[in-house]
């Protein structure tokens, strides 16, 4: 599948273990490229689907001017929507823990924004998923963040991991986007690539 892609060297402008297994996933070849200190800061005025969306388009024009003709480069970022507030990755032991009292009984949005670039194109997405969380006790929450140490993740917690088998009731939308990677919207678009 994807044939359409040969023609290019895909690249995955990305750290994330979860988005490299997401795209391995897709059966697509691709190599990992990543430039230090890319700014993730974004203007105070987004909401929503619109700050990732801001910030993978960032990412896409740092890297931009290393694009050569035949690579087609794919940059994502993902972050957790909580009453009109981002969640981002937690600095410490107690933001993590913080985020995930706030998000404990509650319903929050993910949003994964998308760019895929080449030197003569670019396409851009943002993908949505509802995601509802019963009620966690202090020492469920203690016990994830002490054996599991999300720092890397929005929110402060991996869908993938204990925590979302234990407290997650609700999903509405794609689990991937959740993991860092809408990989079926993805997949759609990159078919679409001449």
């Amino acid at each position: 599948m994807l044939d359409n892609l040969k023609k290019y060297k895909v690249i995955l402008a990305s750290n994330s273990p979860r988005r490299k297994e997401l795209l391995a996933g897709l059966g697509v070849e691709y190599e990992v490229r990543t430039l230090p200190d890319v700014d993730e800061s974004y203007p105070e005025t987004l909401q929503g689907a619109d700050i990732p969306l801001y910030i993978a388009r960032e990412k896409a024009d740092a890297y931009k001017a290393l694009l050569q003709p035949d690579e087609l480069m794919i940059t994502a970022d993902t972050v957790v929507w909580l009453d009109g507030r981002v969640l981002g990755k937690p600095a410490d032991r107690e933001e993590a823990l913080q985020m995930l009292r706030s998000l404990s009984g509650h319903t929050h949005e993910v949003f994964t924004g998308v760019c895929i670039t080449t030197t003569r194109w670019q396409r851009c997405f943002a993908a949505q998923t509802e995601v509802r969380f019963s009620t966690l006790s202090e020492d469920e929450i203690s016990y994830y963040v002490d054996n599991y140490r999300p720092y890397d993740k929005a929110g402060a917690y991996g869908v993938q991991e204990w925590i979302g088998f234990v407290g997650v009731e609700y999903i509405s939308g794609s689990y991937f986007n959740i993991m860092g990677l809408p990989v079926q919207r993805l997949y759609q678009e990159l078919k679409t690539v001449e």
